[in-house]
């Protein structure tokens, strides 16, 4: 058995999220489904993170095995060959060490969430981004971000079905910045609560439109209840960006 590291990237519109699920569609079961008829195997994919519906991926890392041998080249050909026409892309792939593991190694996980601020109606980031009429201030939202960085109980933006053994986390990185119309989250941590970002977004949101101050968010987070949570960002503007693991650049 050969175990090979991917890098996926995906629209996640048309998916019920990344894993699979019952009466879904998903990513890992259009990849799995992929990988089986390519080597008439039993194949199972395991990924660096877990993404709702709707959520996107830049470059998702993930794993699998199989024994038929084939070159990572020939392999990612044939992935991205039998995934069409669906809006998956193998754009990465390594055979790597028996014992690495797509979510187990991983160190370091990064998202960017997009927001589209402006009234006119979205027509290219339809579903790729959250559009927010009201104008932000950005500045205001990067200011107030800084009181989540660090060491934290995030109760208050994690979903209740999340399933972390504690909702203690560490965020490493949670910046603000704006190109033209487009306000840009960006935030980056060793792993994250369900809901997390998408909870973060939306109370900065709400910073930027005035109705928040970086006070509330610290009366919201220091609550560690999530009836205290302004409100959570939908998915489609959520990207995972890039997963980090040792040795790896």
């Amino acid at each position: 058995m050969t175990r090979f590291a991917l890098t996926l990237e995906f629209d996640g519109t048309p998916f019920s999220g990344l894993q699979r699920q019952e009466n879904a569609p998903s990513v890992q079961q259009a990849v799995e489904e992929a990988a089986s008829a390519i080597t008439g195997e039993d194949v199972t994919m395991f990924s660096a993170g877990r993404t709702d519906a709707g959520v996107h991926a830049l470059a998702m890392r993930s794993h699998i095995e199989i024994a038929k041998e084939m070159t990572p080249f020939r392999l990612m050909e044939a992935l991205n060959a039998h995934l069409r026409p669906q809006p998956i892309a193998v754009t990465h792939c390594e055979a790597v060490a028996d014992d690495w593991h797509a979510r187990f190694s991983c160190i370091g996980r990064s998202y960017v969430y997009r927001i589209i601020n402006r009234r006119a109606p979205l027509t290219f980031d339809k579903n790729r981004a959250w559009q927010v009429p009201q104008p932000l201030d950005e500045t205001a939202m990067h200011d107030a971000a800084q009181a989540l960085v660090g060491l934290h109980d995030f109760t208050t933006f994690r979903s209740v079905q999340c399933q972390s053994q504690s909702p203690v986390k560490t965020l490493d990185l949670l910046t603000v910045e704006r190109e033209g119309e487009e306000v840009r989250v960006h935030a980056a941590a060793r792993s994250f609560l369900h809901h997390q970002v998408r909870s973060m977004v939306g109370c900065l949101a709400l910073v930027g439109m005035g109705r928040w101050d970086r006070q509330r968010l610290e009366e919201a987070l220091e609550a560690r209840d999530r009836q205290e949570l302004g409100l959570n960002a939908p998915p489609h503007g959520l990207y995972f960006v890039a997963a980090q693991y040792p040795d790896e650049t």
